[in-house]
């Protein structure tokens, strides 16, 4: 299906941060109507703000995404303010960087709670709206999503998980013309990395280390963009991405003990 946001309502979770505030400004150039949804209140009506000021509707909103009431809260403000919901990107995360044997496993669950149940809980309250608009849902996972990923096991877990439940919903949504996009990146300038946990849940102090060069935010968004427009189910944006999904297929060892030789210094 070929899609036009021309005077659609699309709502970004972790809108205030690198990536959402470049998909923001990305939908509102294609002619999109925005939700900002952040924890970070302030940084979300800020985008708002400057797309108002910018000529574009923009309503910027507070929202936990691991809180489901906060998301049904949120989803219902749009659908008040807007009367319909196109396009749900499920953007919102955080990370951790630490070796499995010396993470607390209440890491584990809290960077679940965020990137797997934060998109469980959206999902649910924008779905009704969706299926009405036969709209599109577009989640923002990584290459974690579908290879491992050294001294990030909680963060991997979450991703893989939402290809696991996002692509089975594809199925069920398919005769409702619902569309879903996975969008696998590696890594982004975002500044996601400054905020990552560690095996304790207090911020990691190391610097993080990565595979090539990160992705520019409005790159990135870009290619979202315009995997949206095409109906596309599955977008590697980025040469490493695109690198790392076919040789984690075509050798699988040789890709995971690469990976561990390159990042084996986050384990700490």
């Amino acid at each position: 299906m070929r899609r036009d946001f021309a005077g659609k309502v699309v709502v970004i979770t972790g809108a205030a941060g690198g990536l959402g505030r470049a998909l923001a400004r990305s939908f509102a150039a294609a002619g999109a109507h925005i939700a900002a949804l952040d924890r970070d209140a302030p940084g979300a009506e800020m985008l708002a703000a400057q797309l108002r000021q910018e000529g574009r509707q923009a309503l910027g909103l507070a929202c936990d995404v691991s809180d489901a009431a906060a998301c049904e809260g949120a989803l219902a403000a749009v659908l008040a303010a807007f009367g319909r919901i196109d396009v749900l990107i499920n953007n919102a995360g955080i990370s951790h960087r630490s070796a499995y044997r010396s993470t607390d496993p209440a890491v584990i669950r809290r960077v679940m709670e965020v990137n797997f149940f934060g998109s469980v809980h959206c999902t649910h309250a924008a779905l009704p709206a969706l299926c009405a608009s036969q709209g599109l849902i577009i989640v923002v996972s990584s290459v974690a999503g579908f290879a491992p990923l050294i001294a990030r096991t909680g963060y991997a877990a979450s991703k893989h998980a939402m290809h696991g439940f996002f692509e089975s919903l594809r199925t069920e949504l398919a005769d409702d013309g619902v569309g879903v996009l996975l969008v696998c990146p590696s890594f982004i300038a975002t500044g996601i990395e400054k905020n990552a946990l560690g095996g304790d849940g207090a911020p990691t102090l190391h610097a993080q280390q990565i595979v090539g060069t990160r992705e520019q935010p409005q790159a990135v968004a870009a290619q979202i963009l315009r995997a949206a427009r095409s109906g596309k189910h599955l977008l590697l944006p980025g040469r490493m991405a695109q690198l790392a999904w076919w040789v984690s297929r075509i050798a699988p060892r040789y890709y995971a003990r690469a990976m561990a030789r390159r990042l084996r210094r986050e384990m700490l």
